[in-house]
């Protein structure tokens, strides 16, 4: 896909501020001993391994990898300039071995991504250092209260920057609010970029001791990698397997063989041109996906029934909203959308179902799935 002009030339931006960068950073550098040389070897093998091994967060459409706690630590204990060298070496390295691992066409079209992705992590750090060199600290030893007020201004930049630059891109390339995606990142992933802030806090007071101490880090980092990839694969399991019961409810009827996915996209389109935020827009996408789910407890004789319902078949009927939000309310990724799911049914007037909820009392994005949900029943 060719890049927009704008996302090109903010691509093109952070190429040369990395460059520059990377060119003030190795003016300056030295290592001070071997220790030094050795600490260098062992972050850029583990950041190197922390980005191969990212998770990443579908619905963002981005990575979080335990690198950042590799890059804060060096941040810390080798100084801002033998840092941003680590992070071009070890995020260029990362990045060529995963698109030589890609399928060939994939290779192709991977010049820019590398570029991107490299450039941005450079000058996030770079940026992150800057406060270091404003204060005349070549490293922090930690030894003293400032030091870990400077070391959190220092994770708080590289956070804002980091997610600034790639909720950037991201709103460059396809359009979505540049503010309101970078709030929802920023409050979305604040806990895991705090427990990573404190993993390089350890780090570097396990280096205080000595360059092997740093080992003992690793079980702890890696605790931390483990869970948050658990976590989000979870999720994205839990949300394909609703979507896949949704499915194969559909396909019981053949009439509506791709209705939930019809539906979203509908629902989509109305919420983006009414103007909805993108967290609205998405959630209404997550929700119309599953809206009828609870149909998994209405009979076939009821539910492929090709007369009209008798009142005690469309008593049945009318449960399945309610069940649908019974199934997905106790799930994290739906908890935002179990009143749309519930309420998709409700009229206006107050004649629908499950509770004769009409006009305002009806959830915004209920409605908009309700609207995609008959226009759909009736073109199809």
């Amino acid at each position: 896909m060719r890049l927009p002009f704008r996302a090109m030339s903010f691509v093109l931006l952070l190429v040369v501020l990395a460059l520059a960068a990377l060119g003030f950073a190795a003016v300056r550098s030295s290592f001070t001993g071997v220790d030094e040389i050795i600490l260098f070897a062992i972050f850029v093998v583990l950041a190197l391994l922390a980005e191969i091994y990212a998770t990443r967060v579908p619905a963002y459409k981005w990575e979080i990898s335990s690198s950042v706690a590799i890059y804060l630590a060096a941040l810390f204990i080798l100084g801002p300039d033998l840092a941003v060298i680590l992070v071009a070496v070890s995020s260029l390295l990362s990045e060529l071995f995963l698109r030589w691992n890609a399928e060939p066409g994939e290779r192709r079209a991977s010049i820019i991504p590398v570029a991107f992705n490299v450039s941005q992590l450079v000058v996030t750090v770079s940026g992150a250092g800057l406060l270091l060199h404003l204060f005349d600290r070549p490293t922090l030893p930690l030894t003293e209260p400032f030091d870990y007020a400077l070391a959190i201004a220092c994770f708080l930049i590289y956070m804002l920057l980091n997610i600034a630059f790639v909720t950037g891109i991201v709103s460059l390339t396809e359009g979505k609010p540049f503010f309101h995606s970078a709030l929802k990142s920023s409050r979305q992933f604040f806990v895991q970029y705090l427990v990573l802030c404190v993993s390089a806090l350890l780090l570097a007071v396990l280096r205080s001791l000595s360059v092997w101490h740093v080992f003992l880090a690793l079980f702890p980092l890696t605790l931390v990698h483990v869970s948050f990839r658990g976590y989000v694969k979870l999720q994205t399991e839990a949300r394909k397997t609703f979507e896949q019961i949704s499915r194969l409810l559909d396909e019981r009827d053949h009439y509506t063989a791709v209705h939930s996915q019809q539906v979203a996209e509908l629902a989509v389109e109305i919420a983006m041109e009414v103007g909805l935020p993108q967290n609205e827009i998405e959630s209404i996408d997550v929700a119309a996906r599953v809206h009828d789910i609870g149909k998994v407890a209405v009979p076939d004789s009821i539910l492929l029934k090709p007369g009209p319902l008798s009142d005690d078949e469309w008593a049945i009927m009318k449960r399945h909203p309610a069940i649908s939000a019974e199934l997905i309310e106790g799930l994290e990724i739906y908890g935002a959308v179990v009143d749309a799911v519930r309420h998709e049914h409700e009229r206006w007037d107050g004649s629908g179902y499950p509770d004769g909820l009409r006009g305002e009392e009806i959830p915004l994005m209920a409605r908009i799935i309700a609207a995609a949900d008959i226009y759909n029943a009736l073109t199809t």
